[in-house]
């Protein structure tokens, strides 16, 4: 069961209008990063976690966080966008709002939401169900949370610098820490998991199906050799379960890629067709 408190989390009010920044806003709003998508993911995590109490609980605080975080960034956009709508182009050599609109406002948040926020992106993008991960595996999930946080501070700083209005600023600044908390909220959680999990998922895989001879060998594939200098090409695997071999010239073991014909109701080019139009003259009128 969800109640809602009539009070934001923190608060979410701009020191004037601007409607231009509104639009990037929504970026941290509706985005591949943005507070929807961590929302949705750590609230289904939690839901379909199985067994693991404080686990579960651990995602529900937090995936309820993010539903208020959601509603402080609405209400932002929503006041970022007070007086926006032009009425008149003439307007805009007085009108630093109009001047806005017409410079780069999302028409959106006039026509569509009247003034309000919407679940997209800063292009307008519409947020998609797809940019969340809820595998059952917690150690992977986990791992995908750390990388949201990260994305999700980095594009928050990154609005910061692109704004001078304080109280835009003051918010965005709790939103930034409290994803410092989350990042390390996570590395927490998969710290403690991987000392009973591994660190490889799934630890559960019996590993006589894998072939052993390249589970830990460190491939070349690309021109330089900088490469084999780093952690991952030399010394202990990070799982403790062998050693990091950096191979130079990687060489292919597998058949060649030759497939039948098609069947004739594929309608497909029979064999040797290609080969012998290449071999007939060309045509010219």
């Amino acid at each position: 069961m969800f109640s809602h408190i009539k009070e934001l989390q923190y608060n979410a009010k701009p020191s004037q209008p601007d409607a231009v920044y509104a639009k990037k806003l929504q970026e941290i709003l509706g985005g591949q990063f943005g507070e929807i998508s961590v929302m949705m993911q750590y609230l289904f995590q939690g839901w379909n976690c199985r067994g693991n109490g404080k686990y579960r609980d651990m995602l529900l605080d937090i995936g309820t966080e993010e539903i208020a975080h959601v509603e402080m960034i609405a209400t932002m956009i929503a006041q970022l966008l007070d007086g926006a709508p032009a009425h008149d182009q003439e307007q805009a050599a007085q009108d630093p709002v109009v001047e806005a609109v017409l410079g780069g406002m999302n028409p959106q948040h006039t026509i569509v939401n009247g003034l309000g926020a919407q679940p997209n992106d800063s292009s307008g993008y519409p947020w998609n169900a797809r940019y969340t991960i809820a595998s059952g595996n917690l150690l992977a999930d986990f791992r995908a949370n750390l990388n949201a946080e990260t994305q999700g501070r980095l594009q928050a700083v990154r609005l910061y610098e692109m704004t001078t209005d304080p109280g835009v600023r003051d918010m965005l600044s709790f939103l930034i820490a409290r994803d410092k908390m989350h990042q390390n909220q996570w590395m927490a959680a998969i710290e403690e998991l991987e000392q009973t999990q591994g660190a490889v998922v799934p630890s559960t895989f019996n590993p006589e199906y894998e072939k052993q001879d390249v589970a830990y060998s460190f491939m070349n594939f690309s021109e330089g050799e900088e490469s084999s200098t780093g952690r991952w090409a030399n010394g202990p695997s990070m799982d403790g379960k062998g050693t990091f071999e950096y191979v130079q010239a990687p060489q292919a073991n597998g058949q060649k890629p030759e497939l039948t014909p098609a069947p004739a109701f594929i309608h497909g080019t029979p064999p040797g067709q290609a080969e012998l139009a290449q071999d007939m003259p060309l045509q010219t009128n």
